[in-house]
Order: C-alpha cells, then structure tokens, then sequence
C-alpha cells in the first residue's frame, strides 16, 4: 500500500512524503488567501474554493475564516452552510450531508497520534533522510440535515446520524443515533427529535403578524 492509501484505510502512515507536505501548504495558502477576500467578491471565493475543496453541492456557503490541512478529502453537501473559522483536519474523508448547518468555531479532526510518546516524537528515518512522525486517521461523516451549533469539536470516527442536532460545545467522541438532540462532554444523545418539536406546536414563538423576508 501506498503512503497515501494507508492513510485512508487508517494504517499508520508517514505524513510527511508522496506530495503530502505540499499539498497541505497549497490548501493552507489558499484558505489565507479565502480569508482575506470580501464576501461581495464570490467570483474570487468560488474560484479558490474549486481548487481547495471541488467535491461540494450547488448553493453551498462557507462564511470564513477558515483552515483546512487538505481541503479535497472534504466533501460537502447541497445548500449546507459553515459559519466563521470553520477548521477541518482532513487527513482523513470527511463527508458531510446535504443541508447541514454548521455553527462558528466549529472544528473537524480525523489525524490520531499514537498516545506512548515514544511512537509519537520525530524521529529520524534513514530511508528518507529526513526526521518525521507517524499517525493514522478516521473518517468523520456529518449526515443529511443535521446542525452543528457553535464552538463543537467532532473526533476522528464519528457519524453523526441524519436529522441529528449537536448543541453549541459539545466534544463529539463517538457516533451520534439519527434525529436525535445530543450535547455534553463527552456529547451524547439526550434525547429523540420528535414531532413535538415542530414549529406549528409552538405558536407561542410566532408574532401576531410575521413578514418574511
């Protein structure tokens, strides 16, 4: 297996060779060079993301800042939204669904290091010449419609199931049941999303009169 392959099949991999350092100065570049763009210039915005990130639906909107270690291992979904300094760790795939709503200060990771220090130092390798470190990864996978509130922390691994809803904080350590209301740390399903939870058996939070916009 290639360097590259282990690392999407979460073998322990060698991150630092097969074009991977280059790869994630490009993506880091071109998220510097996102962030400094004005949000009125979307021809600008929409030409850098074709490069950082092509796998992505029609009407998606990513707010910015934001940072990214590849940016092509992300693919995400028809109309789905990340807010400000969305920051994903794509050493591995990360899949998110359709109509996902991700809140600010949301961050995605899929790199692990070895817990023994004595695995995860440099070190120097004599085949390559040079001093490197090694890792293995998880894929993350956010589901159809689902909304990450602001400042969570997804781990390599997670699924977090369809319909879900995770709460603002929350570190998710493990998969998430679909249409489910989970929060905490570590996060975990509280309850199920119900029909209860629909807007008309709220009247309460309607004005009298409402105008959308």
């Amino acid at each position: 297996m290639s360097e590259t392959e282990k690392m999407f099949a979460g073998k322990i991999y060698n991150p630092f060779c097969e074009g991977m350092p280059e790869a994630r100065r490009r993506a880091h570049e071109l998220c510097q060079q996102y962030n400094q763009i004005p949000e009125s210039d979307t021809q600008a915005r929409e030409a850098i993301l074709q490069e950082l990130m092509p796998d992505r639906g029609e009407e998606v909107y990513i707010q910015g800042p934001i940072q990214f270690d590849f940016g092509t291992h992300i693919k995400m979904g028809r109309r789905s939204y990340a807010n400000f300094n969305f920051c994903v760790l794509d050493e591995n795939r990360v899949t998110i669904g359709d109509n996902v709503f991700i809140g600010p200060n949301c961050t995605i990771m899929t790199p692990i290091h070895p817990l023994c220090h004595e695995d995860r130092n440099i070190f120097y390798d004599e085949e390559s010449g040079t001093n490197v470190n090694i890792e293995y990864s998880a894929p993350v996978t956010i589901e159809d419609n689902c909304w990450i509130g602001g400042s969570v922390t997804i781990l390599p691994g997670v699924t977090i199931g369809e319909g879900s809803v995770i709460g603002a904080g929350a570190i998710v350590t493990r998969t998430i049941p679909p249409h489910s209301l989970a929060f905490g740390n570590p996060c975990r399903a509280i309850r199920a999303i119900t029909e209860e939870d629909r807007l008309s058996n709220h009247p309460e939070l309607f004005a009298e009169e409402s105008n959308h916009c």
